[in-house]
């Protein structure tokens, strides 16, 4: 082979090279703006929704959010769709069981497959489950600016239970993290009621709050720990398996 076209060769796979570093680049900087993006529009809705006037924009502003966070998503990588599908299906499925919940007051299912959710797939999975159903099951009980503060606070519960995926694999210790979460959830709710609703931000008026939300909060936590004795662990463990399938590569002989 002439030398001239060995170098032509050389010449064009360095360029290829570059030009698939620079779209890596490129690829993982339009990641990063976009979850930026996404966080501080959601960041911007849960400041908005400590005011009672401001509903719209904040829900707005969490549509917003949603769809940077979705597209970022959606660039991670070829399997990313499948994860995406699964998520929204966790997402859906706790928000019809939150529907259906609804004539039991504080007894719903989310925190539960929420929790179930982050240990199997992960603290992203977990974080979006607890959002989308708390988005998906207000379009039915009422969007408002409790929204964004509702996902934020079934996110965070998602997150606990990413950081807690060895210890939930057995139905005691899942059950007592959904009962400190359902508490911990609820009282949180509890503390953005005063905050957006109540002018006088006293040391009463507080007290006051959490003491009349106290049932609904045990309530709450009571229906997280039959529910997680009843059909936590074996969420847990097949969303393990299907985890382990959408990372699984078939490679061709």
């Amino acid at each position: 082979m002439p030398k001239s076209s060995v170098q032509n060769d050389s010449r064009a796979e360095g360029a290829g090279q570059r030009v698939r570093a620079a779209g890596a680049r490129f690829e993982s900087s339009s990641k990063a703006v976009l979850c930026i993006a996404g966080s501080v529009a959601f960041g911007a809705a849960a400041w908005a929704g400590l005011d009672r006037t401001h509903a719209g924009l904040s829900l707005l502003l969490v549509a917003l959010s949603l769809i940077a966070l979705a597209v970022a998503w959606l660039e991670s990588g070829p399997d990313s769709a499948k994860e995406v599908a699964l998520v929204a299906t966790l997402g859906g499925a706790a928000a019809a069981g939150r529907v259906l919940f609804a004539a039991i007051p504080g007894v719903q299912p989310v925190t539960v497959i929420t929790v179930c959710a982050g240990a199997a797939l992960g603290p992203r999975a977990g974080i979006a489950v607890g959002g989308i159903a708390a988005l998906v099951s207000n379009i039915f009980l009422g969007q408002g600016i409790w929204t964004p503060w509702q996902m934020l606070a079934w996110g965070a519960c998602g997150a606990v239970g990413a950081l807690a995926a060895r210890a939930v694999r057995r139905r005691l210790p899942l059950a007592a993290l959904c009962f400190m979460l359902g508490l911990a959830f609820s009282s949180f709710m509890d503390v953005w009621n005063w905050t957006a609703f109540y002018d006088q931000h006293t040391w009463a008026t507080f007290v006051a709050v959490q003491g009349r939300g106290f049932p609904f909060d045990l309530a709450h936590a009571i229906g997280n720990v039959l529910i997680a004795f009843v059909a936590g662990p074996e969420l847990v463990r097949l969303l393990r398996r299907y985890g382990r399938r959408l990372k699984a590569e078939v490679v061709w002989a």
